[in-house]
């Protein structure tokens, strides 16, 4: 049985580096990547590029309900996104990212930072080898996207809101390195995608 993602103890801000690891161990997904269920259809639901949830139209209100859907997300190799169960396989349309970035959390300098950040479904996601931060290859026009799950390059992605994406780049610049870059868990993250 899937059951939807826990609410936070407390916090986000108040939640120390180490509460939040002890939160992404414990937090448990459903294996959606190794279902592959015969029966398929349409949900009727999509996910517009603000984060809400509508199902038919209607904007889905239940916060339980959209962190239940979300914890069933799954992104096609042709770059489509399905809810999937066991038993079927439901297209859904997403706008942009399936996610979004909304709050952030920085411990450390350089080399040693490690960010986590907290996503409009309550999840917590440590950007690092596994969990890329990307940018976009045109500095005029940035588009930053932190990698959820699944295969990188094809998985799901969360969209870093703006009010982030410019703390990042204060912490890059104040880090002096050339080009500017973030590091995150024992990756490092250029500010422009080559």
């Amino acid at each position: 049985m899937v059951t939807p993602a826990p609410s936070l103890p407390k916090d986000f801000s108040q939640l120390s580096l180490t509460e939040a690891a002890e939160l992404l161990a414990a937090r448990k997904l459903p294996p959606v990547d190794q279902w592959h269920p015969e029966r398929s259809g349409d949900s009727f639901m999509e996910i517009r590029a603000d984060g809400s949830w509508y199902h038919e139209g209607g904007r889905i209100n239940r916060p339980a309900m959209v962190k239940l859907f979300s914890t069933i997300l799954r992104r096609e190799a042709d770059g489509s996104h399905v809810l999937v169960t066991p038993a079927e396989r439901l297209r859904i349309a997403v706008e942009d990212t399936p996610f979004r970035a909304v709050e952030m959390k920085s411990e450390g300098e350089g080399a040693a930072r490690q960010l986590v950040f907290r996503l409009d479904s309550d999840d917590l996601v440590m950007a690092g080898p596994d969990h890329l931060l990307t940018f976009g290859s045109n500095p005029d026009s940035p588009d930053p996207r932190l990698h959820v799950r699944g295969a990188i390059g094809n998985g799901l992605d969360a969209r870093i809101d703006r009010a982030l994406y410019y703390e990042i780049v204060e912490m890059a610049l104040a880090d002096q390195s050339d080009p500017p870059a973030i590091w995150s868990n024992g990756a490092q993250f250029p500010l422009v995608d080559r």
